[in-house]
């Protein structure tokens, strides 16, 4: 039973108990029932008009994701990320992994945005590693 109907409930009970409505407690519990009734029919449409906005959200939810997935693409592949000349990199200390871009790279003062440390990137590649130990391709080291 919905609110509105459990109110009108109660207005059957008042009526068929022939309840005094001139006496003090009849005037008293009759703008009781009123205020509920008021209430009841306020619940009411706030929840219509919650419906309309749940509906609402929904739909920019849904044309958001086209939107994303027309800017962005459906696929998360690294390598757009280069093509576009931005490159992941993970801080050493905290392990925030930031997009930077090629001039951010030559800035000789580069420092994490989380925690503030300082380091430079190394982009040497295994083929190009004279030691023949390895690269760590692209991946910050502590200044």
């Amino acid at each position: 039973m919905e609110l509105k109907e459990k109110v009108a409930y109660i207005k059957g009970l008042m009526e068929g108990m022939k309840f005094d409505t001139e006496s003090d407690q009849g005037k008293l519990i009759t703008a009781i029932v009123g205020v509920l009734d008021d209430m009841a029919a306020e619940v009411s449409d706030m929840g219509e008009d919650m419906d309309e906005l749940c509906d609402a959200v929904d739909a920019l939810s849904e044309d958001l994701e086209d939107v994303e997935d027309t800017l962005y693409g459906e696929d998360d592949d690294e390598d757009e990320l280069y093509e576009d000349g931005l490159y992941e990199i993970t801080c050493p200390n905290c392990g925030e992994v930031e997009c930077v871009d090629e001039d951010m790279l030559a800035d000789d003062n580069m420092a994490c945005p989380n925690c503030g440390t300082k380091f430079e990137v190394d982009f040497s590649d295994d083929e190009d590693d004279e030691d023949g130990e390895g690269a760590d391709d692209g991946a910050p080291s502590a200044e």
